[in-house]
C-alpha cells in the first residue's frame, strides 16, 4: 500500500491537536501526520512530542521561530520527499478541513496528481463564515483566475492532496509565499506544469477554538504575489510530464 501522510502546521493550537490527530486516524488508520510546530508559545510544541511518543504514526518538527505558514509547508514537503510517502496532504488543525474527507481524496488521486478541496462547486459551501470574510474569499478566487488563468473555482484553498512526483517536479527552495498566498502558489506551479489536477467539492466550517490567522498583511502578499506569478516563467526540477487533460469533479 503507498504511504499517505497528513501535514499539520500549528501555532498555538493545543486545544485542536490532539483532537485533530484522532479524527484523521480515523478516517484513514494507515495514515501518518506531521505535525510542523512554528515555536508555539502555548506550549503546543510540547504537547505534540508526548502524542509523537505515545503514536508512533505521528512526528513533529520544530521551528525555531515563528515563520508563517508557506516555510512550515515547506518544511513538511522536503521530509516526507526524504521518505517513502506517496501521497501529502495540506490540512489545517482547526477542523475547518473535516479528516473525514481523506479518502474522497485519496479516490480522486487515483486519476490526478493534485487533487483540491473547494468550497465553491455546488454552491457556497462554507459554514460559520461572517458575509465580509466571504466577499473577500470570493473576489480573491475571482482575482486570481483573472490574473494567472487558472480555471479553478478555489484556487486560495489550503486543502490539498499532491502525488509526490509533483513535489519533487517543483524546486521548493525558489517558492517565495508564505501566508495564504502559497496555496496559490503551489497550484499555480502544477499546473503550469502540466499536471492533472483536479477538484472536488468539501465544506469548510470556520475554526472551532483558537483564531484565525488571517490578517490585512497576508492579503497583501497574496495580491502581489499573484501578479508576480503571473510574470514568472516556470520550470521542473524533474523529467516534464506529458500534457495532461484537466478535470474538475
Amino acid at each position: 500500500m503507498k504511504k499517505i501522510l497528513v501535514i499539520v502546521p500549528t501555532y498555538n493550537e493545543k486545544d485542536n491537536v490532539e483532537k485533530i490527530a484522532a479524527a484523521v486516524l480515523k478516517a484513514q488508520p494507515e495514515t501518518e501526520l506531521l505535525f510542523v510546530d512554528d515555536n508555539s508559545p502555548d506550549g503546543t510544541g510540547a504537547l505534540l512530542d508526548g502524542m509523537a511518543q505515545a503514536e508512533p504514526r505521528i512526528h513533529v518538527l520544530h521551528g525555531k521561530d515563528k515563520q508563517g505558514l508557506g516555510r512550515a509547508y515547506i518544511s513538511g514537503f522536503k521530509w516526507a520527499l526524504e521518505r517513502s510517502f506517496a501521497f501529502i496532504f495540506e490540512m489545517d488543525a482547526d477542523f475547518s478541513h473535516n479528516p473525514a474527507e481523506i479518502p474522497n481524496f485519496l479516490a480522486a488521486a487515483e486519476n490526478a496528481d493534485l487533487v483540491l478541496g473547494s468550497r465553491y462547486i455546488h454552491g457556497i459551501r462554507i459554514i460559520n463564515w461572517p458575509l465580509e470574510r466571504l466577499i473577500l474569499s470570493k473576489m480573491a478566487s475571482v482575482y486570481v483566475r483573472l490574473i494567472t488563468g487558472m480555471p479553478f473555482m478555489d484556487p486560495t484553498g489550503g486543502y490539498k492532496c499532491f502525488r509526490r512526483e509533483v513535489l519533487e517536479a517543483i524546486d521548493l527552495n525558489r517558492v517565495v509565499s508564505n501566508g495564504y498566498s502559497f496555496q496559490i502558489e503551489m497550484t499555480y506551479l502544477a499546473w503550469k506544469l502540466k499536471f492533472r489536477i483536479v477538484e472536488i467539492p468539501i465544506i469548510f466550517e470556520d475554526r472551532r477554538s483558537g483564531q484565525s490567522k488571517m490578517n490585512s498583511a497576508i492579503v497583501r502578499e497574496a495580491i502581489r504575489m499573484v501578479l508576480k506569478l503571473r510574470l514568472t516563467p516556470v520550470k521542473s526540477r524533474a523529467a516534464r510530464p506529458e500534457p495532461r487533460t484537466l478535470h474538475t469533479l
